[in-house]
């Protein structure tokens, strides 16, 4: 690409592309950034800046850009077989699934292949449910359960679950049987408690609802083990590990939802075991192939697969198909990025809570409420007052993403989630992230904060 005159492909974009959660009469005054390049933990654009991507495009290059094994083993994978449905086997997907079971670990052995978060989700809900009518045939088990702010995907299922709802509104009504519980945000406790004294209620108003709805009727709980584009809220030690109990105790299946946590994002290879859990199902995408290719895969336990087993009048096979699941050429990038990925996770507990120490100095300041994180994931929430905790406008989180831009640092922030909480900056770096980086990212929003 001509990187001197990106006037041509900004013109055929501006003419036809519709960009994701974009108001594009704002490209009148200025046109979307044309990305040409990146490698490690920075992108250039059309002029030549360089910026360090904190976001890992939208947390998911966790590899981070230009490694050339994944290009090589989807290149090479190209030559011999592009495609065929998943109905039949291929060599890349078997290998994948075998490295992606072991990795899970805890009887988490069968592996079904997608395309994206939201479509491993949507599989998750329909195993879910076709588990509770096979395993329950004299319950009616369908409601899914999951949490305010979590984010679960962009498709009518996976928006359902979704507990943002300035994403839903415009699409609503959405799929019944969604219910909704309060997440675990100790920094704005719904309960007015404070830990270690609050009882777990925010997992306890999930175990109240199961009894309110009947158990009889309830398919899943579903629960990001921090929640991502929500806040980055991470829960304290205990919650999980009581949530897992109360799912057990009503024999509800627990979803563990990986597509931010999943392959090192939080220290360990999986968020669920950071907080050391194991859920029944784990949907997963973005860190899988480090978005080299789309990539995504639904987890489950032999005992729920055997559910599914039978002849074949019964009718009990998985009714769910994705065409492109299994592809055996993301399935090939895949397996090279996870050889990668494994040798960056230690990296991501230490480096991750290192570069969280230095982030969490930036307290000092009087809008910077909390700073929170886990391995290399972090969130920032900016307050007004710090006894009010009253949210910062999102004129002043457009004003401080945009002073880091110019400052050559990408960084996101909550946006389309809730009407009165768009108040958090996250980011969630490659691990391959340098010292030298993580210093600048550091004296750029020290810089920002000291100024606001």
């Amino acid at each position: 690409m001509n990187t001197k005159n990106p006037q041509p492909s900004l013109n055929s974009d501006l003419a036809h592309v519709w960009h994701p959660l974009t108001q594009h009469s704002t490209f009148e005054q200025k046109p979307p950034m044309l990305v040409v390049s990146a490698q490690g933990s920075r992108v250039t654009d059309a002029s030549g800046k360089e910026y360090i991507d904190t976001m890992a495009g939208l947390w998911c290059v966790n590899a981070g850009y230009g490694q050339q094994a994944i290009i090589d083993a989807a290149h090479e994978q190209m030559k011999n077989l592009v495609y065929y449905p998943h109905i039949a086997a291929n060599e890349p997907a078997a290998a994948l699934s075998a490295e992606v079971s072991r990795l899970l670990g805890n009887g988490l052995d069968r592996i079904y292949f997608t395309n994206s978060g939201s479509e491993s989700n949507e599989a998750a809900f329909k195993i879910a449910r076709q588990y509770g009518r096979q395993a329950h045939p004299n319950d009616n088990r369908y409601k899914i359960i999951a949490r305010h702010r979590a984010y679960h995907g962009t498709t009518m299922g996976a928006l359902s679950a979704t507990g943002q709802s300035e994403r839903r509104w415009k699409f609503e009504p959405l799929v019944p049987g969604f219910l909704h519980a309060a997440p675990a945000y100790c920094y704005r406790c719904v309960f007015g408690q404070k830990y270690p004294g609050c009882n777990l209620e925010c997992a306890k108003q999930i175990e109240e609802i199961i009894l309110y709805e009947g158990p009889e009727t309830v398919a899943a709980v579903i629960v990001e083990p921090i929640v991502g584009g929500g806040g980055v809220l991470v829960p304290v030690p205990e919650y999980l590990p009581e949530l897992r109990a109360i799912t057990k105790r009503h024999d509800v299946l627990l979803i563990s939802d990986e597509v931010i946590c999943g392959f090192g994002r939080t220290g360990k290879m999986f968020g669920f075991q950071t907080f050391g859990i194991k859920p029944d199902i784990v949907s997963m995408a973005k860190g899988i192939s480090s978005a080299y290719l789309p990539l995504g895969a639904t987890a489950t336990t032999g005992e729920i697969f055997s559910k599914f087993l039978g002849r074949v009048e019964d009718r009990v096979q998985l009714t769910q198909v994705n065409t492109y699941g299994g592809h055996p050429v993301s399935c090939a990038a895949g397996l090279a990025n996870i050889k990668i990925i494994e040798g960056l996770v230690e990296r991501s507990e230490s480096f991750g809570n290192a570069l969280l120490a230095e982030l969490k100095k930036l307290e000092k300041y009087p809008k910077v409420g909390e700073v929170r994180g886990k391995g290399m994931i972090y969130g920032i929430e900016l307050v007004n007052d710090k006894k009010t905790k009253e949210p910062v406008s999102n004129a002043v989180m457009a004003q401080v993403t945009a002073k880091a831009m110019e400052k050559g640092v990408m960084i996101g922030k909550t946006s389309m989630m809730t009407y009165h909480l768009n108040n958090v900056i996250w980011m969630s770096p490659p691990l391959v992230l340098t010292s030298k980086e993580a210093e600048k990212i550091v004296s750029v929003l020290d810089e920002i904060f000291k100024a606001l």
